[in-house]
């Protein structure tokens, strides 16, 4: 892997270079571990002029959560446990000669970017923008078994969650033994926090488990993932509880599964971002559910579980192959509850089959 992370801190450089910094600071964690291996809390990324070095707080234990740095950097540990690794890198390029530094503007705050040029006055800032964002948008094969396994552990936690006794239980409760599944399976730890969602509170993407009970006629929508590797994904599925769903569950439930099967069976190299965020939002709009649908009905996922691209109705661009994204259409009436299907996929040509779809659990209206 020593390679892979030169050649994609080589790319960076180029790209710097090219736009006329002699060396460049990374500092958004997401972007170091991409780029170096592991990310230790609070470390840092500088690279050039002359060698790339990492500058850490304290001493790297290669733990799974934060990967492990690449043997080929060179690590600085802060003697200073209040010093500021930005501040210290900015420092240190000056030192080896650099008269410009690119930097990630948008992870500093202003108070940091003022410190870095306190400490290096004569140092010219730069900024990176969203370039290591950008390279991270396409995954190789490694990344991708990484998402494979985080995806395994997730519909494995799930599915030892659905055979378990559910009514009576809280929201709160069943999102906690679902974290700590995923731990029991070989995850880092949740790739995002749990939602588990019933009744009244069904079919909401972002709901924080509550004290409610699990009630017989619920629906009951859970999200979760898994981290692997620094690798998350994403699943979403709805259930009733109980044995026999009513009408207007069967309905909605039938129509979002529609939706969610549309915006998968778009994905494709070179399909617009709005064409797939299109083809899972009409079948909702046309049932007269647009006014409540949210602003997106997917987005990639990787080091982060929200990342670039965005399927959104003004979202610019267009799919490349191997690029990991979600399909989460969901339908929400106030007061009543409603149904949230969520896939993580790889994007690949229809030569191999078509979109991979990672998150393997049943999307079949189960009765719990």
């Amino acid at each position: 892997m020593s390679e892979v992370y030169a050649v994609r801190r080589g790319s960076l450089r180029d790209r710097c270079a090219a736009a006329g910094s002699a060396a460049a600071l990374v500092s958004r964690p997401a972007n170091v571990r991409y780029l170096a291996g592991g990310a230790p809390p609070g470390s840092v990324l500088l690279l050039g002029p002359g060698e790339d070095v990492l500058l850490c707080p304290r001493v790297p234990t290669g733990e799974a959560a934060h990967g492990r740095p690449d043997d080929a950097l060179r690590i600085v540990l802060l003697p200073a446990v209040d010093g500021d690794p930005v501040v210290a890198a900015a420092d240190l390029a000056r030192a080896a000669g650099a008269d410009s530094l690119a930097v990630e503007e948008h992870d500093l705050t202003v108070a940091r970017h003022r410190a870095m040029r306190q400490a290096a006055p004569g140092l010219r800032m730069g900024d990176i923008g969203f370039t290591v964002e950008q390279q991270r948008i396409v995954k190789d094969e490694e990344e991708i078994a990484c998402l494979r396994i985080a995806a395994e552990i997730t519909d494995q936690a799930l599915a030892e969650l659905l055979e378990s006794i559910l009514v009576g239980r809280t929201e709160r409760h069943l999102a906690l033994e679902l974290e700590r599944r995923l731990v029991d399976h070989g995850a880092d730890g949740p790739a995002f926090a749990t939602s588990v969602a019933t009744g009244p509170n069904s079919g909401q993407g972002g709901h924080l488990p509550s004290d409610r009970r699990v009630e017989e006629g619920d629906f009951l929508s859970v999200r979760l993932g898994a981290s692997y590797h620094g690798y998350r994904c994403e699943i979403g599925r709805t259930f009733v509880i109980g044995t026999a769903p009513a009408d207007w569950q069967i309905e909605l439930y039938d129509l979002v599964f529609a939706a969610q099967r549309a915006g998968r069976e778009a994905l494709a190299p070179g399909a617009a971002y709005r064409e797939v965020d299109r083809a899972a939002r009409h079948p909702l709009e046309s049932a007269g559910y647009g006014e409540g649908l949210p602003s997106r009905t997917g987005h990639g996922v990787g080091l982060e579980i929200e990342e670039d691209p965005q399927l959104a109705p003004t979202a610019m661009g267009k799919l490349d192959a191997c690029v990991p994204v979600t399909v989460e259409p969901g339908v929400h009436l106030p007061g009543r509850g409603g149904v949230r299907i969520d896939d993580t996929l790889v994007v690949r040509p229809e030569a191999d089959g078509g979109p991979e779809l990672l998150t393997m659990t049943t999307k079949e209206l189960l009765a719990l």
